[in-house]
């Protein structure tokens, strides 16, 4: 355990990256993988949850090499041409559930049975939303009951005779999309997956940049199979826009404050935040990079942010797929707006990598915050008033990487000193962010 101790406001000022989209990279990856060519993949991030996909692949018989400094994040996938190689023991994917659900898709065409198992986190983590269409398709899916619930470890037996499916999702996922349509390169006849709510499309558009026969009409996903992926040569991966959600929040909620993300994904399905942001009246600025020579789909630019007097608002269920991850820090700026803010149907929080609503609100009351959870129905809503100046306090991470850094941002712009129990579950996803937020500090 790695305790931190926040003991003073500063002042926030200055120009930083952060590392590259942890949603592409897994997806990059993966598709990669079952491609033909080689696929050089540039700044790529390395944290916990990409090591698990990097590290799941080369179990597969995948080939991957590549170079790992603070200049320069490359590697390169040798793709298999869709087929794997049969595992020599059961494959650990530690606490990232995207590899587990997307690879579950990948192995779901393949003609071998694989084991998969976890972290103590992603254990409590249900499965059901992706094991059932799965099987759908035709595989063989084994996985730990408890009650009507299923949750790793999982046995996968593939199918190489797998059927598309039509699948309407009852819950928005990216993840359970992106695993029907990768288990759709490998089946016989189209895979439609349908939305009620429009999820992040990093899958859909790294599909298309393979060759994938892949079409969108509106919230309708429709993939036919036939046509072999190959490798554009590069890929570029942006920074992640969840990773710098804590920096731009930390300018807003900062006397003083200017702080300049440079390179970050800004791909409308992932722009909930600075949406919602501006929205509250935050002083944000976006400026696009011009195309480059490298293949890329996914717009990025920088995010310049300043100081801001934060008004409230209210966030309706359709916006919260679009803003997931950022979620918690975005509590964090609602206790620091004039008003009410409304957090509309988080329930989807309560199956992270922890109770997402139980960790940030009880850290947020012993800060003084005035935050509660309205239950309307089946619906969760957050409710906070915010304004209220936070004080120090005894804060815990409780395993999770979003909630510490959310409670160290939280922690940044109260008064008196914070003191977060343990920072170490950081490096799941953003191992630098204590050293990027060391470099902006002007006291």
């Amino acid at each position: 355990m790695i305790p931190f101790v926040v003991n003073k406001r500063s002042i926030p000022r200055g120009k930083i990256k952060v590392p590259g989209d942890k949603s592409i990279a897994h997806r990059a990856l993966l598709i990669s993988a079952v491609a033909g060519g080689v696929t050089v993949i540039r700044n790529f991030p390395i944290h916990d949850d990409s090591r698990a996909t990097l590290n799941a692949l080369v179990a597969l018989g995948v080939k991957i090499s590549g170079t790992h400094t603070r200049r320069s994040n490359q590697i390169s996938v040798w793709g298999r041409g869709g087929l794997l190689s049969r595992p020599r023991k059961p494959i650990f994917v530690n606490n990232s559930g995207t590899t587990l659900r997307l690879l579950l898709g990948i192995l779901a065409g393949q003609d071998f049975k694989t084991k998969l198992t976890a972290g103590k986190y992603l254990k409590l983590r249900p499965m059901n939303r992706v094991n059932i269409p799965l099987r759908m398709m035709g595989a063989g899916i084994i996985a730990r009951n408890k009650g009507s619930q299923e949750y790793p470890p999982i046995i996968i037996s593939g199918n190489i005779s797998l059927l598309g499916i039509s699948y309407f999702l009852p819950v928005a996922s990216a993840q359970v999309k992106s695993a029907i349509l990768l288990a759709g390169l490998s089946a016989k006849g189209k895979t439609r997956v349908i939305e009620r709510i429009a999820t992040r499309d990093h899958t859909e558009r790294m599909l298309k940049l393979f060759g994938a026969n892949i079409t969108i009409k509106k919230n309708n996903i429709i993939l036919n199979p036939g046509r072999n992926l190959v490798s554009p040569g590069e890929i570029y991966i942006p920074g992640d826009i969840s990773s710098a959600a804590f920096f731009i929040i930390l300018a807003a909620i900062s006397p003083n404050a200017r702080i300049t993300i440079e390179g970050v994904s800004l791909n409308p399905s992932r722009c909930g935040i600075i949406n919602v942001l501006k929205r509250m009246q935050a002083k944000i600025r976006l400026e696009y990079a011009e195309k480059n020579k490298t293949k890329n789909v996914e717009p990025f630019g920088n995010i310049i942010v300043n100081s801001s007097r934060l008004k409230s608002t209210v966030v309706n269920p359709g916006e919260v797929p679009s803003l997931i991850d950022e979620l918690p820090v975005l509590m964090v700026a609602a206790c620091f707006a004039q008003g009410e803010t409304v957090i509309k149907g988080v329930g989807e929080l309560r199956v992270k990598e922890t109770d997402r609503i139980n960790s940030m609100i009880m850290n947020l009351l012993r800060m003084g915050a005035d935050i509660r959870v309205v239950k309307t129905g089946s619906r969760e809503d957050i409710v906070i008033n915010g304004a209220c100046a936070l004080r120090g306090a005894k804060l815990e991470s409780f395993g999770d990487h979003r909630t510490a850094m959310s409670m160290i941002v939280a922690a940044m712009a109260a008064k008196g000193q914070s003191r977060i129990n343990d920072v170490s579950c950081i490096s799941k996803s953003f191992p630098g962010f204590l050293s990027t937020l060391k470099s902006l500090i002007k006291t």
